[in-house]
């Protein structure tokens, strides 16, 4: 009986020593899953959308290269009104405010570029809109398309002390779009403001309809291609994108404390363990020998 008893308290050890080693293993897998959580939430910031409603936008640049062809005029409208067309391929009175820039383009400086920068709408409420016509010999070129750019502010050129190195920037930075020859070419800007941990960024969105522009003039001035190109804000609305992280480091830490005091109370509880199991063997030892000496 005594051997049945001892062989239990040895199996019962064996057991809890186990035990303790499994929590060890879950308390450490805790400790690092957490830690590798708050990691990839520290990399990889979730992205918190907004919508801004305004009532006028700052005017944004519109550069244009035209290459060849030439600005016959260029006009603000509002209301989505735009009159018909009175000599269309001549040139006209306009209203726009348009600065000429020459530089070198950043990515060949042999190539020297001319771009014509228009102050763009800013009246969003009462749709203030921009309607340019362009003329250009189509007999020059296979294809007839006209190259634009948009940027965020038109102050940010005026008020730049060297344009041709600021027009040099926009083009490595912003995107560039064209609009084609013999149609008339709707553009509807929207603004997205991208804010980070230590940088903010500006990009322009746009959707397109384009129509087709029926030639009424006479067959000797149709050989010079006409563009006709509208720019106008799509909505009142600012869209607003902040990249926000939600690792939350006091609840990292609460968890790895809990954690520790885990590790802690296993290995405080296996310490008990082994010197308990060094009480037993002592005292099976200390009666062992006493039954092999017996008191005579």
């Amino acid at each position: 009986m005594r051997f049945s008893k001892s062989c239990l308290k040895n199996v019962f050890t064996v057991v809890l020593i186990f035990i303790y080693l499994l929590l060890t293993a879950v308390a450490a897998f805790l400790a690092y899953q957490t830690i590798s959580e708050f990691l990839d939430k520290l990399n990889h910031p979730v992205m918190s959308v907004t919508y801004k409603e305004v009532d006028t936008f700052s005017p944004p640049g519109i550069a244009l290269f035209p290459g060849k062809a030439q600005l016959l005029s260029c006009k603000h409208h509002y209301h989505d009104y735009i009159p018909p067309l009175v000599d269309p391929g001549k040139p006209q009175k306009g209203d726009c405010e348009i600065i000429q820039v020459t530089y070198f383009g950043p990515f060949s400086n042999q190539t020297e570029k001319t771009a014509l920068v228009v102050r763009g709408p800013s009246d969003v409420r009462n749709k203030e809109l921009i309607f340019m016509q362009f003329s250009q010999n189509e007999t020059e070129e296979d294809f007839s398309a006209i190259t634009y750019m948009l940027f965020a502010k038109f102050s940010d050129l005026t008020g730049s002390e060297n344009r041709s190195e600021f027009m040099r920037d926009c083009e490595r930075n912003y995107s560039t779009w064209t609009f084609s020859g013999g149609f008339r070419t709707w553009v509807k800007m929207s603004l997205m403001k991208t804010s980070g941990k230590s940088t903010e960024a500006v990009e322009f969105r746009q959707e397109s309809a384009v129509v087709k522009f029926n030639d009424k003039r006479p067959d000797a001035e149709q050989s010079n291609q006409l563009f006709f190109a509208v720019f106008e804000w799509r909505d009142p609305f600012m869209q607003e994108i902040r990249l926000i992280v939600t690792a939350n480091p006091w609840s990292s830490v609460a968890i790895l404390c809990g954690v520790f005091m885990a590790l802690f109370k296993a290995a405080n509880f296996a310490k008990l363990t082994i010197q308990w199991i060094i009480r037993m063997r002592k005292r099976h030892l200390k009666n062992k020998s006493r039954e092999l000496n017996p008191i005579s």
